[in-house]
């Protein structure tokens, strides 16, 4: 590298480090400012030289475009929306229908309003948010100054592994990065805000993606394209984006560490709303997932890349947060949404109220898995790495109702009917093995009188009602004037498959 190009580099991240210093990023964390000078050159210059020593693996800050093998053929995705929009989704994804999402980092210290606590305090500045600081904080305190507390110290990868797969969950979205930009894995391109310099001192999301592989979970990991107080991206921004400075040295470098790091079956994206995809490189980094990556086969991405990118391109669609449309849609869809319905985050002041109840959840399920959608049930572990028990009991009952009703919803596809067109409270799903197709029912309501009546399903003379769970058999009767009308008898409680949601497999329907 000359020197003139190290003077304009050593003059670019002087400036990047002291804008964090005065916002306490650096401050708090590490004193020796000239120390911390010499780590970012460093790692310049070892970028730098990877990429011209043109390593097996694309160095961060170039696309490759090879071509991929696809059975007899072989097969690149360009970069672009309609040429990326037409690779399959990997089977894995749709056949899954269940993930778990975790927001941690260290929002999860004050733990107070959201995730979004720093830009409620020094962005929004929200009058509850200002005074909760000026209150319970020294003046002064900053934002960096929460990082240390950040302690994970009952952090244990197996024990939340484990809960996850009692949870009847397929896969597991981990926030790598939030919006606060703090890295939970020891990024070169985060230097002393990730979790191995300060904090936990742990390579968090590594230790998680180990623990999940053990247990045949797919390893998911979210990761914010910006960052809210980030010098190079507020630079950019205040250029409306004509410069690309933050997304070549910070945003493209980690998420390509990411995956190369840690292979994981998921790209969660976020945080790109404020520009244009152009602006983020998306389209050359997905074609370089799809085309050359490590997981190219496997990997699953979101529709997250860029204003207007939103429900209209990407692998699978979020649209919004919590997005729960009630019909059936054109494209692969995915509800994440919260047990804490007022945050993503852990809230230390949360109220039992806030929190869904299980027969909540379990609906949100059923219709969002009805209308051809995948679930992510977020939970926020606090600060020392604890699952509290409200979302432990929460996962434990999802997972108690999965192993009783898992054959309805697992690798299941919406029926012609979604919902039933005469009784509310009842979602459909279908499943196809060879040639043989079943409809599952499942009421969210227990019927009364003894009888259900369904409106969707024409019935054949060869028409069985089982229901799942249970070794009783289910006598039918044509409805009044279309569908049929299922006989229940009487169940004792002890006897009864499960406590919430009922479903009734039913065989050689007419319209299956």
């Amino acid at each position: 590298m000359s020197v003139h190009v190290k003077v304009i580099l050593f003059a670019c991240f002087t400036s990047y480090v002291a804008s964090f210093n005065a916002q306490g990023i650096y401050k708090s964390i590490k004193t020796d400012y000239v120390v911390e000078q010499e780590a970012v050159i460093s790692n310049v210059d070892f970028k730098i030289k990877l990429k011209d020593s043109k390593p097996k693996v694309s160095s961060p800050l170039r696309f490759t475009n090879q071509q991929k093998p696809k059975g007899d053929s072989y097969e690149t995705y360009k970069p672009n929306w309609d040429d990326l929009d037409k690779r399959p989704l990997p089977t894995w994804y749709d056949e899954a229908k269940i993930g778990i999402f975790i927001h941690w980092g260290v929002f999860s210290v004050p733990s107070f309003r959201s995730e979004w606590f720093w830009w409620d305090w020094q962005g929004a500045k929200y009058n509850n948010t200002v005074d909760f600081m000026k209150k319970n904080y020294r003046p002064g305190f900053t934002y960096a100054d929460f990082a240390p507390k950040f302690t994970a110290e009952f952090f244990n990868a197996d024990q939340w592994a484990d809960i996850f797969n009692t949870s009847g969950a397929r896969y597991v979205v981990f926030t790598s990065k939030h919006h606060e930009g703090y890295t939970n894995w020891p990024s070169n391109y985060s230097f002393n805000w990730n979790s191995m310099a300060v904090g936990p001192k742990r390579d968090i999301v590594g230790e998680l993606s180990t623990a999940l592989r053990k247990r045949n979970l797919h390893v998911g990991l979210y990761h914010s394209l910006f960052e809210w107080f980030h010098p190079l991206y507020l630079q950019d921004k205040e250029n409306k984006f004509r410069t690309q400075q933050f997304v070549k040295s910070k945003t493209l470098p980690e998420l390509y560490e990411l995956v190369n790091t840690y292979k994981p079956d998921v790209i969660w994206s976020d945080g790109d709303w404020e520009a244009l995809d152009t602006y983020w490189n998306s389209t050359e980094f997905i074609a370089w997932l799809y085309n050359d990556s490590p997981v190219k086969d496997s990997v699953v991405t979101n529709d997250r890349w860029g204003s207007g990118v939103m429900c209209k391109h990407g692998g699978y669609f979020t649209c919004s947060d919590r997005y729960n449309p009630g019909k059936l849609q054109s494209r692969k869809w995915e509800n994440a949404m919260t047990i804490d319905s007022q945050s993503w985050g852990y809230r230390r002041n949360a109220n039992l109220s806030d929190y869904l109840s299980i027969e909540q959840l379990i609906d949100t399920i059923v219709e969002t898995v009805s209308c051809g959608g995948n679930i992510l049930v977020n939970v926020g572990p606090s600060h020392d790495g604890v699952i509290k028990p409200i979302f432990q009991e929460r996962l434990s009952q999802m997972g108690e109702w999965l192993k009783v009703n898992g054959e309805a919803i697992y690798s299941s596809v919406p029926w012609k009917f979604q919902n039933d067109t005469v009784t509310p409270k009842v979602w459909y799903t279908e499943r196809i093995t060879d040639t043989v197709k079943t409809v599952y029912a499942i009421i969210l309501q227990w019927p009364e009188n003894g009888a259900l009546l369904l409106g969707a399903p024409a019935p054949s003379k060869d028409t069985t009602v089982h229901m799942l769970g249970s070794d009783m058999s289910f006598t039918w009767a044509k409805g009044p004037s279309r569908g049929m009308l299922i006989k229940i008898p009487f169940i004792p409680y002890n006897q009864m498959p499960c406590k919430w949601a009922w479903t009734f497999k039913i065989s050689n329907l007419l319209n299956s």
